[in-house]
């Protein structure tokens, strides 16, 4: 099971994935990874997010750190259920916003295959102002270039909105 959770700031949309992540993590997947791409340290203000994103984990949930530019892959092996926070966190610490999508896409696959629950929680970017700057604006559209790559690969996307979750459907070709 492959979930993506997509929210605009202040949506709701980690608290949504840390419920389902709670709901998926039942034997044989009892062990939920948190896989935290914001470690912080250069903004008090994003420093204080973290602490509650922090402070809200069950004690018994493991968490990996990835450091900026650092591939998901390896974090995508751990045991049990995996939960990615946040795929718009990652991206921005990857020079030029590049990513690898052929091989993340491939780790998330072999995870689905094997059945192990999957929850990768992003930010949806594109509904917000238009960035004023270049670099804004190649964040929003590599951004929206991956979200679109990992919601095709899905199973299902959960879209929130103001704390309100919708659970979007896939078109029908």
């Amino acid at each position: 099971m492959l979930s993506l959770v997509l929210g605009g700031a202040r949506s709701g949309k980690s608290e949504v994935g840390e419920r389902l992540a709670t709901r998926l993590a039942t034997t044989p997947w009892a062990i939920v990874t948190y896989v935290a791409t914001a470690v912080g340290g250069a903004d008090g203000d994003f420093d204080r997010r973290i602490a509650l994103h922090r402070a809200r984990r069950p004690p018994d949930w493991v968490t990996l750190e990835i450091a900026a530019g650092q591939p998901l892959t390896d974090a995508l092996g751990a045991d049990g259920v995996v939960l990615v926070d946040s795929l718009g966190t990652w991206l921005a610490g990857c020079r030029g916003f590049a990513v690898e999508t052929d091989e993340l896409l491939a780790a998330l696959e072999r995870r689905r295959a094997s059945a192990v629950p999957t929850v990768l929680v992003s930010d949806e970017t594109g509904l917000g102002i238009h960035p004023e700057t270049t670099l804004g604006r190649a964040f929003r559209d590599a951004l929206g270039t991956l979200n679109r790559c990992v919601a095709e690969a899905a199973d299902e996307v959960r879209f929130v909105v103001a704390g309100r979750v919708l659970l979007m459907p896939r078109e029908e070709s």
